[in-house]
């Protein structure tokens, strides 16, 4: 269980009723410092769990850029993307998957936004990720993706929760 300090001010939760390939939170407001997005559920299928940010509208352009270190106890390994459509904030299939995403001064509208995802599959794996948003348009909606480019969806029961802090 994930304990929170009194800075995080839940902002809005979504609990899937059925399965969905993605889920939306828009209207955010800018008050906060930072955002926190929580993440516990499974896929219909193995994949990536991407992320698009927007003001207005996700940017689907070529504006992101994601690193990902990790291992399973026994090896560990790295990765990276360059110029993506998304970015890739964790691991999603058939088993329970945690994931915790900070997206760093969401609403500053002079520098690139900078975002860092610690993930697990426990029976598997754990992994950390830092990507970067190339743009300097606040924050007001995110998107986050199952299993992309594997037709995968978040299953029932998924459950996401968007936190602002207030004095990062």
């Amino acid at each position: 269980m994930i304990v929170l300090a009194s800075t995080y001010t839940p902002i809005a939760s979504q609990t899937l009723g059925s399965a969905a390939a993605s889920i939306t939170f828009s209207s955010i407001p800018s008050t906060y410092t930072d955002l926190v997005l929580i993440y516990g559920g499974a896929g219909t299928a193995a994949g990536q769990i991407d992320l698009r940010v927007g003001n207005g509208s996700v940017d689907a352009g070529n504006n992101y850029s994601t690193t990902i270190l990790y291992g399973d106890g026994t090896s560990a390994g790295s990765l990276r993307y360059s110029n993506a459509a998304q970015a890739n904030i964790g691991y999603t299939d058939a088993s329970q998957t945690n994931n915790i995403t900070h997206l760093m001064n969401y609403a500053n509208t002079t520098t690139y936004k900078t975002i860092l995802s610690r993930g697990s599959q426990p029976a598997t794996s754990a992994n950390a990720r830092v990507s970067l948003w190339r743009s300097t348009s606040a924050i007001n909606i995110i998107t986050i993706y199952a299993g992309a480019g594997s037709g995968g969806t978040f299953i029932a029961g998924s459950t996401f929760t968007l936190y602002g802090i207030a004095a990062a």
